[in-house]
């Protein structure tokens, strides 16, 4: 595995290399791709493993900026700065962290990270007695923490914040000496993602469930030292989903996927499935290509699998499928406000979005006149990767820093390449 600073090496050469790319799509796809690691699983699984000062380190982590991120943090000491940049994975998580880890840090991130509000999260810590405060403005990163022991262990959150708040809280819970007890209120929103981290904290031993329809209870139950693999990453299958759906002839086998996934994402051959592409598991692969007719309209609430919104909305535009895709509101708060970048990039493309409620986005098959413009990617890895498969159906398709999908994927154009895509770097 590449350490942090030769990854950031990379990515700062690539960056002043590849400004913009055009790519241009093969006729035909039989190919077989390496995924990375799972994202999700990989930052998890160093958190847990972390806490329970674990002698096995953690197998087949993913080799992404954010799990990067996470690797050079946890080896951070006292008083020293830690930098996370544009990982709000890492961002969140190791609040948490930080607040239960002896020492003095101060946490810090780029300019889009400082205004991604964390103020959920930093209320919930002060209120189980965590001493965090913030640096500059309230409510945002930069946060300078101080670690100690967290004596209170009951908190209420409402259930339609990121999961990954809630996910950061369980994770320290075995931790706390009386354990923790989370009540969510309302609607509780990708719940696939808190499932996943309660199912790994089992698996290093913790004891860890829902108590009824909103309560999560995590006892006081030191984890274990446990060999971990990491499969591979769901998310990053989607956009080879994507490629076999807007191709006319693919077939792509992506081993180290299983149909039995504790990732959300795994909901992603189901939903192609809508499209006209079939799913055939293997014992650790899977096989996808074009197989049956897709619907002529598609309906879907993404509060579970907010990540894959922007590859479906780019799907079934390009597949003159109408669709009207709810549970969006987390967009809002991602790498850019996805939403907003989504309804901007696909009307360079002819399409016409239209956003309701702060959580809809449809398309009725309203058209405008197509730009010239390269893609803008806006800091966002699921804005590069989503959109380059459009070339599959319209030519000259280019995008803009292209290097963004080192953030999650960083042989996307390597693999793009192998599958027989060309790409120039402009």
């Amino acid at each position: 595995m590449l350490n942090f600073v030769k990854c950031r090496t990379f990515a700062n050469s690539l960056q002043q290399k590849m400004k913009r790319i055009s790519i241009t799509s093969p006729t035909r796809i039989d190919t077989t791709i390496l995924l990375p690691s799972s994202k999700s699983i990989s930052n998890r699984v160093l958190i847990i493993n972390a806490l329970g000062h674990g002698i096995y380190p953690p197998e087949n982590l993913s080799d992404c900026d954010d799990t990067q991120v996470m690797i050079r943090a946890l080896k951070s000491q006292p008083h020293e700065e830690i930098d996370i940049m544009a990982a709000g994975t890492a961002m969140r998580f190791l609040t948490a962290y930080l607040s239960v880890t002896p020492g003095s840090r101060i946490i810090t991130g780029t300019q889009r990270m400082q205004q991604r509000p964390i103020a959920i999260l930093v209320n919930a810590l002060r209120e189980l007695g965590a001493h965090i405060e913030y640096v500059a403005n309230e409510g945002y990163p930069p946060l300078r923490i101080q670690g100690g022991n967290l004596q209170k262990s009951h908190i209420t959150l409402p259930g339609n914040v990121s999961s990954q708040y809630i996910s950061a809280l369980l994770m320290i819970g075995p931790s706390l000496p009386n354990g923790l007890t989370i009540t969510l209120t309302g609607d509780i929103i990708s719940k696939p993602y808190i499932n996943l981290t309660l199912q790994l904290l089992k698996d290093f031993g913790a004891e860890a469930d829902w108590q009824g329809e909103s309560q999560l209870r995590i006892a006081p139950k030191p984890y274990q030292s446990v060999p971990y693999y990491v499969e591979s990453d769901w998310s990053a299958a989607s956009y080879w989903y994507q490629i076999a759906a807007l191709s006319k002839e693919a077939h792509i086998t992506l081993p180290g996927l299983f149909k039995k996934s504790y990732q959300g994402d795994s909901k992603v051959a189901e939903l192609f499935r809508q499209l006209g592409v079939e799913t055939i598991y293997g014992k650790q692969e899977v096989h996808i290509r074009k197989g049956g007719k897709p619907v002529e309209r598609m309906e879907y609430n993404f509060i579970n699998q907010p990540d894959l919104a922007q590859t479906f909305v780019v799907t079934c535009a390009l597949l003159d499928i109408p669709f009207r895709f709810s549970g969006l509101q987390s967009l809002k708060i991602k790498e850019t406000d996805r939403m907003a970048a989504l309804i901007n990039e696909m009307a360079k493309l002819g399409y016409v979005l239209q956003e309701s409620d702060g959580s809809v986005l449809s398309w009725d098959g309203e058209r405008c006149a197509k730009s010239t413009d390269s893609i803008d990617t806006y800091e966002d890895h699921r804005m590069a990767m989503a959109f380059a498969p459009a070339c599959l159906v319209l030519p000259d398709i280019s995008i803009n820093n292209p290097q963004v999908v080192s953030k999650s994927y960083p042989k996307y154009w390597d693999n793009l390449r192998q599958a027989g895509f060309i790409l120039n770097e402009i």
